[in-house]
């Protein structure tokens, strides 16, 4: 899914931004597994709306970073979905390799079970292979 730069600013005008951010909830288009929630800033939603790429706005490094620029786990948008307060999306994904930096396919690979964390997934791939220098 890709919208003209015209579309996607028109679509931002709807949205409230709280201090600057929205919400991103990002799921598998497929199963509609959630793969990870983010946060957006204005410019990471419009360069996610013209490419049909994920963008997101990196609290933590204070920059904009497409999912995927070092590991190469791409997020393809698939389609949007955005709620009655216009201050969460959700955005449906073709998720190439893992999305979870630790190796993951998913962020949401532990369970609360009898009291504790338990993993419910197994590792897709190597993390120390894939992000040599830095995390993406």
């Amino acid at each position: 899914m890709r919208l003209s730069l015209k579309e996607a600013q028109e679509i931002t005008k709807a949205l409230k931004f709280r201090d600057g951010l929205v919400v991103a909830v990002t799921r598998d288009s497929r199963t509609k597994d959630v793969l990870m929630v983010a946060s957006m800033n204005r410019q990471a939603v419009l360069k996610t709306l013209t490419t049909g790429m994920m963008h997101y706005w990196s609290v933590s490094r204070r920059r904009l970073w497409l999912k995927g620029e070092v590991s190469r786990h791409y997020q393809i948008v698939q389609d949007v979905h955005v709620d009655c307060d216009g201050d969460a999306l959700v955005f449906d994904v073709k998720q190439v390799g893992g999305a979870c930096h630790e190796g993951y396919r998913s962020c949401f690979y532990r369970k609360v079970k009898r009291g504790e964390l338990k993993e419910t997934l197994k590792k897709s791939f190597k993390p120390e292979e894939v992000y040599r220098s830095s995390r993406g």
